[in-house]
C-alpha cells in the first residue's frame, strides 16, 4: 500500500512539473537569420490532452504542433516541410525545458542549423479599448523626402528601399523597415499601393502583422488583405484592385485591435492572442515600433501618420 502511495506521489510530482509548460510564451531567439521572434502556446501538459501552437516554423502561419511529447522534463516536437527555394524535404526538431520560470530551448534543423532560444511568459495586458482613451499629438512617420527615422530589421542587410516624389518603395526581397520610435496604444493611418500578386504587411508594436495582399474580389480568410495575419480574418474583402492606392486606419489598445480598410471596418476590437511571424521583438510588455514589410513583393507607402492614445 505504501509503495503504491509513493508511486502515486511521484507521478503527481511529475505531472506538476510537466504543467510548467502550460501557457503562452514569447520566445527570444539567438542568431535567428531574419531577426524574428517566435511564440508558443502549450495546453494540457501534465494530462493526456497535451497540445500546442507555434509561430516561428518556416513560413508565417500559426501552426498546430504535431505530436508534442514530454519526457524527463523536456518538451519535444518537430516539423517536416519542403524548402521553399529547393523543394528539398527538411526537418526541424525542438527541445525545451523549464528553468526558473522560463523555457530554455534549442532548435536543430536537418540542414545543420542550430538555434538557442528562451521563452518568457506572455504578459497579461489589461488595457481595453473602452472609450476612455483620447488622441495625443499625431506623428508623421514618413517625411515624404527620405527614410529618416527608419532602419532595417536585419542589421547586416541593405535596406532595399528608396524615397522619391513623396513615396517610399521597396525592391522585391528588401529588408523590413522598422521605425526608430516605439509606441504602445495608438491609431495608425497608412496609405499603400501594391501590384498584382504582391504581398506586404504592417507590424504593430513590431509584433502583430496586419496583412497587405493583392486579393481583390477573393473570399476573406486568415491571410487576406485586412487580416491580423494567420490569427484574425477580416469580416469582408474590402480590397481595391492592384495598382490603386488603399488606406488602413488601425487602432490598437492593449491586445484589442480594430482595422478599417478603405473605409470599411473589417476587424472590430478583437483580441490578439500573441505574436505573428513579423515580430522582431518578443517582449509584449513593452512599447514597440512600426514595421513595414519589404521582404516579399514590391509595395509603396505614402502617408503614414500615428496618433498615440492616452488617458
Amino acid at each position: 500500500m505504501r509503495a503504491a502511495f509513493l508511486v502515486l506521489l511521484s507521478l503527481s510530482a511529475v505531472l506538476a512539473e510537466d504543467a510548467q509548460f502550460n501557457g503562452r510564451w514569447d520566445i527570444f531567439v539567438t542568431g535567428e537569420p531574419r531577426a524574428r521572434a517566435w511564440w508558443m502556446e502549450i495546453s494540457g501538459a501534465g494530462t493526456p490532452a497535451l497540445k500546442g501552437k507555434f509561430v516561428g516554423f518556416p513560413g508565417g502561419d500559426l501552426n498546430d504542433i504535431p505530436q508534442p511529447a514530454i519526457q524527463d522534463e523536456w518538451l519535444h516536437f518537430g516539423f517536416d516541410y519542403k524548402d521553399f527555394h529547393t523543394g528539398k524535404p527538411m526537418h526541424r526538431e525542438y527541445m525545451v525545458h523549464p528553468r526558473a520560470g522560463r523555457l530554455m530551448g534549442v532548435m536543430r534543423s536537418s540542414d545543420g542549423q542550430t538555434l538557442q532560444w528562451v521563452g518568457k511568459r506572455a504578459p497579461v495586458i489589461t488595457d481595453k479599448d473602452d472609450g476612455t482613451w483620447r488622441d495625443g499629438t499625431p506623428v508623421e512617420l514618413f517625411n515624404h523626402k527620405d527614410l529618416s527615422g527608419w532602419r532595417g530589421l536585419i542589421p547586416d542587410l541593405s535596406l532595399g528601399w528608396d524615397a522619391k516624389d513623396g513615396i517610399m518603395a521597396n525592391a522585391a526581397g528588401a529588408n523590413n523597415l522598422v521605425s526608430d520610435a516605439t509606441f504602445w496604444n495608438f491609431k495608425l493611418h497608412v496609405e499603400y499601393r501594391v501590384g498584382e500578386h504582391s504581398n506586404s504587411g504592417i507590424g504593430l508594436r513590431g509584433r502583430y502583422e496586419v496583412q497587405i495582399l493583392e486579393d481583390y474580389g477573393k473570399p476573406p480568410n486568415l491571410h487576406s488583405n485586412g487580416a491580423l495575419y494567420s490569427r484574425i480574418a477580416p469580416s469582408q474583402n474590402a480590397s481595391k484592385p492592384a495598382g490603386e492606392w488603399q488606406a488602413y486606419d488601425i487602432r490598437l489598445v492593449g491586445r484589442q485591435v480594430t482595422v478599417v480598410l478603405n473605409d470599411k471596418k473589417v476587424i472590430d476590437k478583437q483580441e490578439i492572442e500573441g505574436l505573428t511571424a513579423i515580430a522582431g521583438d518578443a517582449d509584449e510588455s513593452k512599447p514597440g515600433p512600426i514595421i513595414l514589410q519589404g521582404d516579399h513583393g514590391p509595395v509603396e507607402f505614402r502617408n503614414i501618420v500615428l496618433t498615440p492614445l492616452i488617458k
